[in-house]
């Protein structure tokens, strides 16, 4: 019996630090996921074509701003099941991001096994 090859799962990262985007990006890629990435929060809000499987959204970036990209998500009925991982610097915002409707948080800096970890349980 001949496996079939397995699709990749596709994540969007949303994030104004290109560093940031470029490690995340790096890190997933490697584990073997579909990687895209925008610098803010308006483009995710315009996405054109296929859904991806998760959103890693950063919460402070410059234009939109994540919470408010995370609100409208969540109240569309298009969007409503994408898993939303928040990622801010600052650590005591988790219940800010929750408010929001984000399905988990992760602090920056994160170690990549607590990156990886949030997105296996999501995905």
């Amino acid at each position: 019996m001949q496996r079939r090859p397995t699709i990749p799962k596709t994540i969007l990262i949303a994030d104004d630090d290109e560093g940031i985007l470029d490690a995340t990006s790096a890190i997933l890629e490697f584990e073997g996921y579909h990687v895209q990435s925008t610098l803010d929060g308006a483009s995710v809000l315009r996405w054109e074509g296929a859904l991806p499987d998760l959103l890693l959204l950063d919460i402070w970036m410059s234009g939109t701003d994540g919470t408010d990209v995370c609100r409208q998500l969540k109240n569309s009925d298009e969007t409503k099941h994408l898993p939303v991982i928040m990622i801010s610097a600052s650590r005591d915002i988790e219940q800010y991001a929750r408010d929001a409707g984000a399905d988990d948080f992760l602090a920056k800096p994160y170690e990549m096994k607590d990156l990886l970890e949030k997105v296996k349980r999501w995905l």
